[in-house]
């Protein structure tokens, strides 16, 4: 006998609608209401280390990190709740860094004590993660991903055409300034010094003395400028490829059954797993 199939509510439907939508009046205020409690939460983890702030409003900040620790509690596991498979949510990316961004406070309340103090310091840390779910919120980092993914391999040459020039430019100075007191005592420390000249970074530390050095230099001072702007060029064609390609609108939908998103605006079924979108079986 074929097992049957469970409903899917409508109250289900309508969590799921607002906790992972943005196309509807509720969705955008829940996003925007999210988006304000990570700031201040991210706020609240940045005076806590200032230890004269920390210590005259120690209570409020607390109190503060509590309500957003139980508003983040509510909203994991209604997210769990809301969708069909939850283990799809509870691993994914997303999943695992709102549970990071979560447990800490609570790990607080078994690891007191004065032998903990050190634990609990880097526990509070942990909730810096909270930054992490400012991503989803952000449009374009979806296609600059895309980007970046399509561009890895001319990016990755390109990183391996710098190593090659820095190690025989570092080779070059030490065999130019090796015999001075400029600090090239080694052929690894002047590759260290190329790539930091190269790229325009400039401690100082170690600087050239002798005039065919100080033109060396000058000539990688001049080439760094130019070799910044290629993987920037890569990454921007790819982009601009993407937005071009992109011949159909989508929207925020997001499936109920696998959480996939930018669906088609009037497409009737998941483009990941075939469920069908924009419905809801009544209990």
């Amino acid at each position: 006998m074929a097992e049957q199939k469970k409903p899917y509510p409508k109250w289900k439907y309508k969590l799921h609608e607002i906790l992972y939508g943005a196309n509807t009046p509720a969705g955008k205020f829940f996003d925007i209401a999210l988006l304000i409690a990570i700031l201040v939460s991210i706020m609240v983890v940045m005076l806590e280390s200032v230890t004269s702030i920390d210590q005259q409003y120690h209570k409020i900040l607390n109190i503060t990190e509590w309500v957003i620790t139980i508003l983040f509690t509510v909203e994991y596991i209604a997210r769990i709740i809301s969708i069909k498979k939850p283990r799809v949510y509870i691993f994914s990316f997303f999943g695992i860094v709102d549970l990071l961004s979560t447990i800490p406070k609570y790990l607080s309340l078994f690891l007191a004590g004065s032998h903990a103090l050190v634990a609990l310091r880097a526990l509070r840390l942990l909730r810096i993660f909270r930054i992490l779910k400012l991503v989803r919120y952000l449009g374009a980092s979806d296609k600059l991903s895309k980007a970046l993914i399509a561009s890895k391999a001319r990016i990755f040459v390109f990183l391996f055409a710098v190593v090659i020039l820095c190690s025989i430019l570092g080779t070059v100075m030490y065999l130019v300034e090796g015999n001075s007191d400029s600090g090239f005592t080694s052929i690894p420390r002047s590759i260290y010094w190329a790539i930091v000249t190269l790229t325009t970074v400039g401690y100082g530390d170690i600087h050239p003395i002798t005039p065919l050095g100080q033109l060396i230099a000058s000539m990688i001072m001049i080439l760094g400028y130019g070799i910044i702007a290629i993987p920037t060029g890569i990454v921007s064609a790819e982009y601009v490829k993407g937005i071009t390609v992109e011949t159909v609108n989508t929207n925020t939908r997001a499936c109920t059954a696998c959480n996939a998103t930018n669906h088609i605006d009037d497409a009737k079924y998941c483009s990941e797993c075939g469920n069908e979108l924009n419905s809801y079986d009544e209990a």
